[in-house]
């Protein structure tokens, strides 16, 4: 089993002074990959309902500092060698492809292949409404990007003609080390779940519920079935609060690679006493 960390850009992970000791300190313990969240803005009063906690709203005040989802990675990037660095999630149809393509090839670069590109569809109705996205078009947006972003990062420039984007041959540089970059699909829904079978490398729904996951990979692999595809070709992961070699043990029976794994707090003292007894109670016992 693989353990990410979850929240990577929030609070004191997100400034110079303790990011480069953080992305080291988990690299040291054995953390496989740092995952890091986006919302470019996040309107005053919204009335859209989060889905991960039981009021419907965002932990910490509306104003919390969210960094970019991409820049820390890149800066973590410089004072480790191994940790793998991923977004998680970057709302996919928010953005032009053409910078999407740019930034996750140049984070891929300068990490020395080390980038997983986690997406989302968004679920902040009031964050679409102020960039004048439409937001009931995010789904098909964000396929459409997915197609658009694979056709940019190929060796040699081609056209693109979609119902969102189009262009002529153009030259998008620099490519990906990995060469074919790994796009995880976030959610915790069934569409989610197709959507990862239909276009994705990954599924990551941020939740714990082992009988809820479990449901979702049976949606996943019907899915698969229904389009000829391998769902071992789909690497899952799961979101996780506190989880136990039980847990684990649960998850891995279920074909689970990989448990993104909260922090402990969201201040330096809580972040560096969550990883120690992390480091105690299970990367040690495994």
């Amino acid at each position: 089993m693989k353990f990410g960390v979850m929240f990577s850009n929030v609070g004191p992970m997100g400034t110079p002074d303790f990011l480069p000791d953080f992305a080291r300190m988990n690299e040291a313990a054995g953390m496989e990959s740092l995952w890091t969240v986006e919302h470019v803005v996040v309107p005053e009063g919204y009335k859209s309902q989060y889905p991960y906690s039981r009021d419907g709203r965002m932990p910490g005040p509306e104003n919390s500092p969210i960094p970019d989802p991409i820049m820390p990675l890149v800066y973590a990037a410089a004072f480790t060698t191994k940790i793998k660095l991923g977004t998680g999630i970057l709302i996919l149809p928010q953005r032009h492809p053409f910078y999407v393509a740019k930034e996750v090839a140049t984070l891929d670069v300068l990490s020395k292949g080390r980038a997983i590109f986690g997406i989302g569809v968004g679920w902040l109705e009031e964050e679409f409404d102020g960039l004048g996205i439409p937001f009931q078009d995010r789904a098909s947006r964000t396929r459409e990007s997915v197609a658009a972003l694979r056709s940019l990062w190929k060796a040699d420039p081609e056209a693109f003609d979609g119902k969102f984007f189009s262009w002529g041959p153009m030259n998008s540089n620099p490519k990906p080390v990995q060469g074919h970059l790994p796009i995880v699909m976030g959610g915790h829904t069934d569409i989610s779940a197709k959507r990862a079978a239909r276009y994705c490398d990954g599924f990551f729904p941020a939740i714990a519920d082992p009988e809820k996951v479990a449901h979702l990979i049976q949606v996943l692999h019907a899915e698969c079935d229904k389009l000829g595809r391998d769902p071992s070709e789909i690497e899952l992961s799961v979101g996780a609060g506190a989880i136990d070699l039980d847990g684990i043990k649960r998850f891995e029976d279920m074909g689970v690679a990989r448990i993104g794994v909260a922090p402990a707090g969201f201040d330096k003292n809580s972040l560096e006493q969550g990883l120690s007894a992390f480091t105690d109670s299970v990367l040690s016992k495994l």
